[in-house]
């Protein structure tokens, strides 16, 4: 089953998920953080953090501020605090994530009990109840595999395999290509279809090269030949060594994620004819039509370069090896759906061994993530209606208002940028547009079937359905409405095709943003959010596209290689830190989260000042106005990881560690230094010279 980025969290954002290995994980938004994993147990309200809107009991004040600001800021808290057993991690996200959570079962607890509801709240009520049924899951044991599997086994030629692999973007089961229909970067006003590598299980393709996560292979080898043994497929112990073979053999030839997220590398248009001659040994006309996009007339090649070196091993692997890889792949996007013996094998390699996660999560968080990943805006409609009060959409439109300006000014004010890039830079952030809290038209899920007692077929009618909407426009203008996150996601996005940020309601909350906190705390928190995903706009990859959401290259060869020297000086400040032994933070493959973490605070800190009219600010338990502003910035992102899911960050995710999240752009900030008396004798201490001044 192909996780998607609409739904789940995916463009330029603040978090980001953990894609599933076995699907290209697209990136076409820029997202604020990992996405927090799906868990509940909040109360109804989300609570201000301490008496104007920052938590000083969760300080350390006995680190100085230029020791370490995010441990002076938050000590105290990740001190006391005690991942819980179902996570992988903790912290402000994670426990707003948990009250948004909270809020959803009741929407879901209400629409299931409900059995005259009509319309959403019906198709929400049965998807959940069938979810929530877990005697009736396990008593099915293997037996909704059935059909699946018996397709698998007649599949016994490169043709009817390639077909079958196309057959999966819109159902569960593997393929070595992902397809997705999505914005065409070079002419944004249409869709396109991309094409991107695909075909291993681990979450990059380090777990399969590197020595360091040799444990976590042979991990993984146990679990395929584990899914094999409850499906019923024959030699399972030597089937799955030679499936993890034939993905490590895919993982050798696979590009690295950094050179994945370069939006020029990345953009290779095919036709057809021209595609089959590139990677012959691969049947394309068979996987397209498999995946309803036989009528494409022209296909971006992601990482085009190991097309035929994928294609290679496609048609160079045993038969029988490629119907075992596809019976495993298949098994394990649908293990989360079946009994018990499945949703156990799952837990203990994908979350326990993967990210250290001890405990599986309760089967009703696992039902309301199901619901809010599968029908989400049927979900948040019912969600808005209950949770999001209209005055919050209001105050964001004013705050990104000021955000906006301070980018203006900062762009004008420039030294070291040249009159021709900059009028286009201005003329870019003139057409940002911005969306606030939900939708203004609502998917609608009339022709998507649904049935309280057929778990497997809802997951799998819900794919299809959501695939057919997406191939259907394929020949229609693209639609700037969309949403490519759920009301109840805490977490932002900036889309380059679109030249659009998007806020949805779950974030407005503290202690991201409070109406009735110390504005330096809002700006802080909320407003570095907006200057966040204003900046991924001009970041090392969404600077390449315009004001329109073309992809283009718009700048001065002399300001592009300014812009170049002070990335790379930021990129070397990330890359030096080490968070655990022998894994650094990969500066190349931060990068454009880390840019836009250090223009969001700077254009936060920049809208606090103009707020201020003129007038001094207030001091509130001896903290000035500025210094309010850093720490709002910094009870964002408190929090702490297991080791493993830290591990697994450093090697897979866009995002640097919370812990650098704070401390790294701040001390590429003037006022920083300034407002808490930072000096070169202290540990933070980066001299003029050397801070990065990109935005």
């Amino acid at each position: 089953m192909k996780t998607l980025w609409f739904g789940a969290a995916a463009a330029a954002a603040l978090l980001t998920a953990a894609a599933p290995a076995s699907a290209r994980d697209w990136r076409p938004l820029h997202i604020l953080s990992a996405a927090p994993e799906a868990t509940g147990g909040g109360g109804a309200q989300a609570q201000r953090m301490g008496e104007w809107g920052f938590d000083a009991s969760g300080m350390n004040p006995s680190i100085r501020p230029g020791a370490d600001f995010f441990l002076h800021a938050n000590g105290a808290y990740v001190d006391a605090l005690e991942i819980p057993a179902d996570r992988s991690r903790f912290g402000t996200f994670d426990a707003l994530n948990e009250l948004s959570v909270e809020r959803m079962r009741v929407v879901l607890d209400r629409s299931a009990a409900d059995r005259a509801a009509t319309g959403d709240e019906a198709l929400i009520g049965a998807f959940y109840r069938s979810f929530m049924d877990e005697t009736a899951v396990n008593a099915l044991g293997a037996r909704p595999l059935a059909a699946d599997l018996a397709r698998v086994r007649q599949a016994s030629s490169d043709e009817a395999l390639a077909r079958l692999m196309g057959e999966t973007m819109k159902g569960f089961g593997g393929s070595i290509f992902s397809a997705y229909v999505y914005d065409d970067a070079k002419d944004p006003k249409r869709y396109t279809v991309y094409l991107g590598q695909a075909g291993i299980g681990m979450p990059d393709r380090d777990y399969y090269l590197d020595e360091r996560f040799a444990e976590q292979k042979a991990k993984y080898q146990a679990y395929v030949a584990q899914l094999l043994t409850l499906a019923g497929w024959p030699n399972p112990e030597a089937n799955a060594q030679a499936i993890v073979a034939m993905e490590t053999k895919i993982a050798e030839v696979s590009w690295t994620r950094t050179d994945r997220r370069d939006d020029d590398k990345t953009y290779n248009p095919y036709t057809l004819e021209e595609l089959s001659a590139f990677a012959p040994a691969f049947p394309w006309t068979a996987f397209l039509a498999g995946a309803d996009l036989q009528g494409a007339t022209k296909l971006v090649a992601a990482e085009n370069t190991a097309f035929p070196k994928i294609a290679e091993i496609f048609a160079g692997t045993p038969v029988a090896v490629r119907q075992a890889w596809a019976a495993y792949t298949l098994s394990d996007q649908a293990a989360p759906y079946l009994s018990q013996a499945f949703v156990q094998a799952h837990h203990e390699f994908r979350e326990k061994t993967l990210s250290g996660q001890p405990e599986q999560r309760p089967r009703w968080k696992r039902g309301v993530a199901l619901v809010d990943s599968r029908a989400g805006e049927a979900l948040g409609r019912l969600y808005v209606a209950d949770y999001f009060p209209p005055e919050s959409k209001a105050k964001m439109e004013a705050l990104v208002g000021d955000i906006k300006s301070a980018m203006e000014i900062r762009l004008q004010g420039l030294t070291w940028m040249g009159d021709e890039t900059k009028a286009k830079a201005l003329e870019k952030l003139s057409k940002f547009t911005v969306k606030i809290g939900y939708p203004e038209e609502w998917r609608d899920y009339s022709g998507l079937e649904v049935r309280p007692d057929d778990l497997y077929g809802n997951v799998q009618r819900a794919a299809a359905f959501d695939w057919a909407f997406r191939v259907g426009r394929l020949n229609e203008p693209v639609d700037d409405k969309e949403w490519g996150m759920t009301p109840p996601t805490v977490n932002a996005y900036y889309s380059p095709t679109k030249n659009q940020i998007v806020f949805p309601a779950a974030i407005l909350q503290p202690p991201f943003f409070d109406p009735d906190a110390d504005p330096a705390i809002n700006y802080g928190g909320i407003g570095g959010v907006i200057g966040h995903e204003i900046t991924h706009g001009f970041d090392d990859q969404g600077r390449k596209s315009d004001g329109d959401g073309r992809l283009t290259d718009w700048w001065t060869a002399e300001d592009a290689a300014k812009f170049q020297a002070e990335a790379k000086k930021l990129g070397a400040q990330y890359s030096a830190i080490e968070p655990l032994e022998g894994h650094p933070i990969q500066g190349e493959l931060t990068m454009g989260e880390n840019i836009a973490d250090l223009g969001g605070l700077l254009l936060a800190l920049d809208a606090y000042r103009i707020s201020l009219d003129g007038q001094p600010a207030p001091v509130l338990d001896g903290f000035t106005g500025e210094q309010r502003v850093f720490l709002g910035w910094a009870q964002v992102w408190r929090g702490k990881y297991r080791e493993d899911a830290l591990r697994r960050q450093l090697v897979a995710g866009p995002h640097s560690p919370p812990h650098y999240r704070v401390n790294v752009p701040i001390t590429n900030m003037d006022a920083w230094y300034d407002a808490f008396g930072v000096t070169p004798e202290d540990p933070m201490y980066v001299a003029p010279d050397a801070r990065v001044r990109i935005w």
